[in-house]
């Protein structure tokens, strides 16, 4: 059995402990919060500070098959690249494809420079969608419709023309000389644009050339996300991403059957070079559907629950992420906190059987909190009728 070792205790941990699990690889975490919110979904936690404490890392690396950071934390990441030489085992990161993923303005000389489409900068009218140079793309994102406000913002924000259009994401994952292109999916995108659920998507032979392309001019030695908006004029990239993501690699294994951490540890120990290039769908081992959600359950001041679309930032604020519930084609995951979050993952042969395997998770919730669902969770097809679970809920939700 492999053991991972994460450097990190948020969603990006959770996303890889979680497919680690699927692999029946063991996790490890270290973490300097004792509270780290993953600390009970892995299988072995160790607090401390890295930067103060680097011999206990580099014992620990000693216990592993491999190390992943899974965190945005620069001084981290920093860090580790300058230790790894030190580790026992790889450390599966490419930090100089990193340094040009985190910095949007570099992103978007590199998408030039191999003439990837991507959104014009600043545009001469409105609407202008700005977001911040060096965070993730939904932290301080919004749409400007006038010059006015356009002149409050802050001279580090970029300035991009709005593209209408669906959020959709790819990964590539490189061994530096080959590179798998793996599995296209659908982001759904909040008002606040943050990413609330994900499912699958048919195979886009431009969006994997353009992947494929970005990963290539890096020699990209670990794993990357690709983001665009497949709109009425075509794709247009917004942005990479050089560290393992979170949300999307689940329903790529899920739909797919293609585990990206089994893939990204290949990577770095014999190369990819076995995995030839998918050309369509019928060549990935399986192509099923799969959703993956995060319903915020909240107590309204009438005293009714309700369950709410969330984004991934309302679990940033959570004590503790671990299962909650799972049965055949359905697993919910509990964020606890005030304002709990629940992961609803849906999986089956096809989108129709896989929304009424969400819906039987949407009917769980609701009966464990007495909760009523937000309309938009429920489309018009038919609501199928389920027999009542007798599953207790170990969630309070607060006054």
């Amino acid at each position: 059995m492999k053991t991972i070792c994460l450097i990190g205790g948020k969603l990006q941990g959770f996303e890889v402990a979680y497919l680690a699990k699927k692999a029946n690889m063991k996790t490890v975490l270290v973490d300097r919060n004792p509270k780290a919110l993953i600390r009970n979904f892995v299988d072995e936690f160790h607090c401390f500070d890295i930067s103060g404490e680097p011999e206990k890392l580099i014992e620990i690396s000693k216990t592993v098959d491999a190390v992943i950071p899974v965190n945005e934390n620069l001084e981290c990441i920093n860090f580790l690249d300058s230790v790894k030489e030190k580790l026992s085992c790889p450390l599966l990161f490419d930090f100089a494809a990193y340094g040009i993923s985190r910095d949007k303005k570099k992103s978007k000389e590199y998408f030039a420079a191999i003439k990837v489409p991507t959104p014009l900068d600043s545009p001469a009218e409105p609407p202008y969608f700005v977001k911040p140079p060096c965070e993730s793309s939904s932290l301080g994102a919004r749409i400007i419709y006038d010059e006015a406000e356009l002149q409050t913002l802050d001279p580090g924000m970029l300035v991009e023309e709005y593209v209408e259009g669906d959020v959709v994401s790819l990964e590539v994952i490189g061994d530096g000389e080959h590179f798998a292109v793996v599995k296209e999916t659908l982001v759904h995108i909040d008002g606040t644009y943050d990413c609330h659920r994900v499912t699958p998507l048919s195979f886009d032979p431009e969006f994997r050339k353009i992947s494929l392309s970005l990963a290539a001019n890096l020699s990209l030695k670990g794993i990357m996300d690709v983001e665009a908006i497949a709109g009425p004029r075509g794709l247009k990239v917004i942005e990479i991403d050089a560290r393992f993501p979170s949300q999307t690699p689940t329903v790529v294994y899920h739909s797919s059957g293609i585990n990206l951490v089994e893939l990204l540890v290949r990577a770095f120990e014999g190369g990819i070079k076995e995995m030839k290039q998918i050309k369509k769908l019928e060549e990935l081992p399986k192509n099923d559907y799969c959703s993956f959600e995060h319903l915020l359950l909240k107590k309204e001041e009438n005293g009714e629950c309700t369950l709410h679309p969330a984004g991934e930032q309302f679990l940033s604020e959570g004590s503790e992420y671990g299962e909650y519930y799972s049965e055949p084609g359905l697993e919910i995951f509990a964020c606890r906190g005030e304002n709990p979050v629940f992961t609803l993952i849906a999986r089956a042969p096809d989108r129709e059987e896989t929304e009424s395997v969400r819906r039987r998770g949407i009917s769980i919730l609701e009966e464990d909190f007495g909760a009523i669902a937000y309309s938009p969770l429920v489309d018009s097809t038919v609501y199928e009728s389920y027999p009542k679970s007798y599953h207790k809920s170990r969630i309070t939700v607060k006054s």
